[in-house]
């Protein structure tokens, strides 16, 4: 399949509704896909359960029960409810999760809006006042400055790599992270982590829009042959890792395949009722999420760092994924201490790391 022609299969089948061949092809390519609201851009609404004030995903019936609630932690690459959901509104658009789907995004945008100085142009790098920046608009301009710092091209210009036009005339780079490595989203010009002005970064606790999506704005279209991600390039890697993006750098573990079923959504990966995850990591994650009633003093870095290393001997144990570990951790510590991502996500990560040298198996005590 292509991403540049109509969907059409076998002229002897009638062509399945555009935004559903999307989702399955994305789905075939191991991008677990959530609905977006149809010509829009944003994740369907949840139930009106789900969208009540404190509600959490913690103990949700909603993914189990194959719901589209929550946006990206419902991503699934289950064909049947796949083929539910687009059946049941066809204008849906097709959201893809770049964590389990392993995908690092550069998002380049074109707004017109005011040129920053120069200090905040780069993150974290000092242009020097002999370099003219005269014409400089836009995030394809600041891409082109970082890599001709460092003498590479501009991701923008990789042909060996997917590439999507969108319709505010920027562009999403797709690129594929390493085994064991999980990086983390960005806006470009943020005080955290920031890759360049007018860039983003999608990865794992964000989504991105799937090639051929249409919204009323117009569509998002391939650009070049390549219809698929290549792996990180070595630079931009380095200066992910410079800009804090990557938050674990482990040996993938050895755990059970999941079938497709089993991998509708986050907390299913956790396990159901009764499991491991509701004796453990549900418990553990309460006590994260119950911060956010203390602004202080709550023992906040103790329990989101004892959550994490317990997630990370799941995760080692073959009870839970890494990115579905991972998720769960960033949404409880953004409950707790929103604002504070540099330093919840440093504690994340250094818990995930520890507890995946220590599988943790049911039996084992806390």
């Amino acid at each position: 399949m292509t991403l540049h022609s109509d969907y059409h299969g076998h002229h002897a089948a009638p062509p399945l509704p555009r935004p559903l061949a999307i989702a399955l092809w994305c789905a075939g390519q191991s991008w677990p896909v959530h609905p977006l609201r149809p010509g829009a851009k944003t994740p369907v609404a949840n139930c009106s359960s789900c969208g009540e004030r404190g509600h959490t995903t913690q103990g949700c019936p909603c993914l189990k029960q194959g719901r589209w609630c929550h946006g990206f932690l419902a991503a699934t690459l289950d064909e049947e409810l796949i083929t539910s959901w687009w059946t049941h509104t066809p204008g849906f658009g097709v959201g893809v999760a770049c964590g389990p789907a392993r995908l690092v995004v550069i998002d380049i945008d074109a707004h017109l809006t005011p040129v920053p100085e120069r200090g905040r142009l780069l993150p974290g790098i000092s242009i020097d006042p002999r370099v003219d920046l005269s014409g400089l608009a836009n995030g394809f301009h600041t891409l082109a400055l970082l890599a001709a710092l460092r003498d590479e091209p501009s991701p923008a210009d990789d042909e060996s790599t997917l590439r999507v036009r969108t319709p505010s005339g920027g562009m999403h780079v797709w690129y594929r992270a390493a085994p064991g490595e999980t990086y983390l989203c960005s806006t470009g010009s943020g005080s955290g982590r920031g890759l360049a002005w007018q860039v983003d970064v999608r990865a794992a606790g964000g989504y991105i829009i799937a090639p051929g999506t249409r919204t009323k704005d117009g569509s998002y279209i391939t650009v070049g042959a390549c219809p698929e991600p290549a792996p990180l390039p070595a630079w931009l890697r380095r200066e992910l890792v410079r800009t804090g993006h990557l938050v674990s750098r482990e040996a993938a573990p050895q755990t059970p395949a999941v079938p497709p079923r089993a991998r509708l959504a986050v907390l299913e990966a956790a396990g159901g009722a009764g499991t491991v995850g509701d004796r453990t990591l549900r418990r553990l994650i309460a006590d994260v999420e119950a911060c956010h009633l203390v602004p202080e003093g709550a023992g906040f870095s103790a329990k989101l760092n004892r959550a994490a290393y317990t997630a990370g001997g799941l995760v080692a144990a073959g009870y839970l994924t890494h990115d579905a570990a991972l998720a769960v951790l960033i949404r409880a510590a953004q409950h707790a201490r929103p604002g504070q991502e540099r330093r919840f996500e440093r504690i994340i990560g250094s818990g995930l790391a520890a507890g995946q040298r220590r599988p943790f198996h049911p039996q084992d005590r806390l």
